[in-house]
């Protein structure tokens, strides 16, 4: 089972959840973080919209 383990966003008023949120200046800081956050977690960053990438780990054995 898939597990959204952080969600990187510009939008400040617009997630909310149980999830470790971080937040952007711009769409060129947006994508360096969640690419980051994609290496050094082993896990898949997907751009839901332009102001809005999660981070999943697809790991079952984790």
């Amino acid at each position: 089972m898939a597990k959204i383990v952080g969600i990187i966003t510009t939008d400040h008023g617009s997630v909310g959840g149980g999830s470790p949120i971080f937040y952007a200046r711009d769409r060129d800081d947006l994508q360096k973080v969640a690419h980051l956050l994609e290496k050094v977690l082993d896990c898949a960053a997907h751009e839901v919209h332009e102001d809005l990438f999660i981070v999943v780990d697809r790991h079952n054995n984790r």
